[in-house]
């Protein structure tokens, strides 16, 4: 089995055999939980140091036939086990493992239930990292809608007063999503061929080992010319095909030359907007991000860590990976516009953050606020930008997990997370109060942290696009005055001045161990990655290059 199976199925499988465990030995679930995924953090590790920073294309490939279906004049279906890792996906997968490790040693606190969310924390996992390393749309797809069910019962059974909310509403909103997306995948399995499989079905090769470029210029010469047999065309959803117009159907509805439109847009830029709004649900860009205020308000501690950390993390890879690459002209006309939205959800996020009362609402808002960033950096079709809108998502990632365990510290002594409720805790917790200054300053973006870079890039990216006025990314970076103003706003509310807590003192004490072992690592990490951020740079820059030859 590769590493990358081992990544995906390895979790799979421990949550199966937590589920066929006897109740009697609940106490060994979270310890088992925390194994495996220390495991799948070593492993992913192992994958990034053995990670080639030189190379073009996908890395870590495996290939193997999954469904293959004639279906007489409409071709064959073809669809693969394929998953692959490249620079963009690199830092999303050490990011998963480090994030899912932090969030199952947060789950110590879960207290009924056990068998079942220790399972479905790990079926999260494999969910997740199948999204980050798959590399068939379908099998995108079926991981990308797989997670929607442990993320949904997580909500709605360890949630709060309002969890049933909260859970359907999250529900919906990414259901919804999903069927964007999947409407796109539909169009595209009946545009596109893959050219090497058709050469086998045709009887122009024997064997894969006989393919060359020569090959591959051929097939598509003949499926231009229209003459090769409607029957044996063996179509595809392999996301290393689909994003050459070679390999589209001369006639087909998402062809490049496409002359259908509706509302006078033509086809294949209403599908880069399909996929805009399934991944920007995700994400979540503004209008579409009122589920995350409730998923996170109502959510236990480990799932908030978790959705933050990496759940968000998908709608930008989704970009990314399926809707630049495969519709980069569509995405070029509509750069303006993404670049707005983008700017919104940043401004929007913040001033919504300045608001709150709820601290874990405010650091929800603020995470639609940084997000808002990977999408002007993606808009921006840059190398600057997309290189920092990678960097902000694993940076974000750290910083937002070490944000919510912060959160879930104090929520556990008091269960209150009102900002008026506390007042100078630095003369009572003062490695807590350390921890959140860090945690703080970094996602402000402090020179020397991480939270610095990915904003710093982001923004360069935005000011050099040639498809935005300069003026759209200036108005993004009052997001970073606003960013300081609810971050050092709170810690003078909460941690400086006179001793006052709505609650007896002694439930306010400073972190115990488990409490440091989540913490003191996420804050060190964030300020190597502020210090070196090629860790992260050497690895996405030549997958980002590879992305950019389709805009020029």
């Amino acid at each position: 089995m590769s590493v990358l199976s081992l990544l995906i199925f390895l979790p799979i499988a421990f949550s199966v055999v937590i589920l066929l465990l006897p109740e009697n030995l609940k106490g060994y679930f979270k310890w088992i939980t925390v194994g495996v995924t220390a495991v799948e953090f070593l492993l992913s590790i192992w994958v990034y140091l053995q990670f080639d920073q030189h190379t073009e294309g996908f890395q870590f490939l495996v290939q193997k036939d999954w469904i293959t279906l004639p279906l007489g004049s409409l071709g064959v279906a073809s669809i693969d086990y394929l998953i692959g890792v490249d620079g963009i996906s690199m830092p999303m997968i050490l990011l998963t493992g480090l994030v899912m490790f932090i969030g199952s040693i947060s789950s110590f606190e879960i207290g009924q239930k056990e068998k079942a969310y220790y399972a479905l924390y790990l079926l999260l996992t494999g969910s997740v990292i199948g999204c980050f390393v798959a590399l068939d749309m379908f099998l995108f797809y079926l991981f990308f809608e797989f997670m929607l069910l442990p993320m949904y019962f997580l909500i709605g059974i360890w949630g709060g007063p309002r969890k049933e909310y909260a859970s359907i509403k999250f529900f919906i909103y990414t259901l919804v999503g999903s069927l964007f997306i999947l409407v796109v995948m539909i169009g595209l399995y009946l545009s596109a061929i893959d050219p090497v499989e058709t050469a086998l079905q045709t009887g122009l090769i024997s064997e894969l080992e006989q393919v060359t470029p020569n090959l591959i210029s051929e097939i598509q010469r003949l499926l231009a010319e229209g003459r090769l047999p409607s029957e044996q065309l063996v179509h595809t959803f392999d996301l290393r095909f689909l994003p050459d117009p070679n390999n589209f159907l001369p006639e087909s509805w998402l062809h490049i030359f496409s002359n259908i439109s509706i509302g006078g847009m033509g086809l294949r830029s209403w599908a880069f907007i399909f996929l805009l709004i399934g991944f920007g649900i995700k994400l979540p860009a503004v209008p579409v991000h009122t589920w995350l205020p409730d998923a996170h308000v109502e959510a236990p501690t480990p799932v908030s860590v978790v959705l933050a950390g990496i759940l968000l993390k998908i709608g930008g890879y989704g970009l990314l990976r399926i809707a630049y690459p495969i519709f980069p002209e569509a995405a070029s006309e509509l750069a303006f516009v993404i670049a707005i939205v983008g700017v919104i959800s940043i401004l929007y996020g913040a001033y919504n953050a300045l608001a709150m009362n709820d601290l874990k609402k405010l650091i929800a808002y603020s995470s639609v606020s940084h997000m808002g960033f990977v999408l002007l950096g993606i808009a921006s079709l840059t190398n600057e930008g997309i290189n920092g809108a990678v960097f902000q998502m694993f940076s974000h990632g750290i910083l937002s997990a070490m944000l919510f365990v912060l959160v879930g510290v104090l929520y556990s002594r008091t269960h209150d997370r009102r900002i008026n409720s506390y007042q100078g805790l630095a003369s009572k917790m003062p490695v807590y109060t350390a921890l959140t200054a860090i945690a703080f300053f970094a996602s402000l973006g402090l020179p020397a942290f991480s939270g610095f870079i990915g904003e710093f890039f982001t923004l360069i990216g935005g000011f050099n696009s040639l498809y935005f006025p300069k003026w759209v990314t200036g108005l993004g970076v009052l997001g970073l005055v606003l960013g300081a103003g609810y971050f050092l706003w709170t810690l003078q509310r909460m941690f400086f001045g006179k001793y006052w807590s709505r609650y007896e003192e002694s439930l306010l004490l400073d972190l115990n161990t488990r409490e440091k072992i989540m913490l003191l690592p996420l804050a060190i990490l964030a300020l190597i990655f502020g210090i070196f951020p090629n860790l992260v740079f050497d690895v996405s820059n030549q997958a980002v290059n590879e992305l950019m030859k389709l805009f020029i």
